[in-house]
């Protein structure tokens, strides 16, 4: 009997659908996982729900085991916690960057252990949290910085919750949404609206995907300050307040995206790797503001794009699935 396995796929602009797709037999090196939960990344995943991926960033945008191309059909998502069925991994509880589907078969290289102290439920966060590792990578902060955060979504907040720590820095979370003050609450940083953020910032990290959120990230700026930008924008344009003082105070902005290591002396499994051991901290559960069944993943997919239901990372929790012999 052929064996199957759910999954979640994106059909046109507001319109998705679980289908039966064909599971393989693992083969050498490669290892079944039956997925406990997956987490829908609120911003990139809406933006593909959508159909706002520029056609220039195709192949960028491309999810390690998406299926389908861009804009439509497509099996997208890159947050999946599941248990490993056969192999040397059997019964150990393993991340990957696979999109929303009951079991799947990949290679083992692909899976990271997720430690004894990390719940299962809190590690579909890890791709999420390797995005903010990175992040610090790219800005190497020093002791003592003053540091913002614009932009209170997933990525801003776990670059808050990771850098929350930082020996001696100042760190707080701006948001136009005064519901996130109760997540900085959580995460231990200060917390302000945009109007009221403290400025003489040596380094800002701009996580919003606006306009508004960018000109109030140059605005914080000390002399010689830097904007970190990790909000992907998609199709849209947008202006950048490059007059007024961003010559004289000798600013900076500069890019930074996950699909490249921000250390020479690490790579993608150590930092991984990495993103897990942090995700033992209790502190994460802050990100993780709701819930769903898989099943009810075509009727979520659309409240989560237009702001129905508000979230940061929202879980698809899995019931146990059984495949025909």
């Amino acid at each position: 009997m052929t064996r199957t396995a759910s999954a979640f796929w994106l059909n046109e602009s507001g319109k998705g659908e679980v289908r039966q797709v064909t599971l393989a037999e693992p083969g050498p090196g490669e290892v079944e996982v039956r997925t406990l939960h997956s987490g829908v990344s609120r911003g990139t995943e809406t933006l593909v729900f959508r159909g706002g991926v520029p056609e220039n960033q195709y192949a960028t945008m491309r999810a390690p085991f998406q299926e389908g191309d861009f804009p439509w059909p497509v099996k997208y998502g890159y947050l999946n916690v599941g248990v490993v069925e056969t192999g040397q991994l059997q019964g150990r509880t393993v991340f990957c960057l696979y999109p929303h589907q009951t079991r799947y078969v990949v290679p083992e290289t692909s899976v990271t252990v997720v430690p004894d102290g990390v719940p299962a439920e809190r590690a579909v966060l890890a791709g999420t949290v390797e995005t903010a590792v990175n992040a610090v990578w790219d800005a190497h902060p020093l002791i003592g910085d003053r540091i913002a955060v614009v932009g209170g979504g997933m990525v801003g907040s776990s670059i808050a919750a990771v850098i929350a720590t930082f020996p001696g820095a100042r760190v707080q979370l701006v948001d136009a949404d005064p519901g996130r003050q109760a997540v900085a609450d959580q995460l231990g940083v200060g917390f302000a609206l945009p109007d009221n953020a403290l400025d003489g910032c040596d380094l800002v990290f701009h996580a919003s995907a606006t306009e508004p959120g960018l000109t109030t990230a140059l605005n914080l700026l000390a002399p010689e300050g830097r904007v970190v930008e990790l909000s992907w924008y998609g199709d849209r344009k947008i202006a950048v307040p490059l007059g007024e003082f961003f010559h004289s105070r000798r600013l900076t902005i500069r890019s930074s995206q996950v699909g490249v290591v921000g250390r020479p002396d690490r790579s993608y499994a150590e930092r991984m790797a990495l993103a897990l051991d942090l995700l033992a901290d209790d502190r994460f559960d802050a990100l993780i503001t709701g819930h769903s069944a898989f099943e009810e993943l075509p009727d979520v997919m659309p409240k989560l794009a237009d702001g129905e239901i508000p979230a940061l990372c929202h879980r698809i929790d899995y019931g146990q699935t059984h495949v025909p012999e």
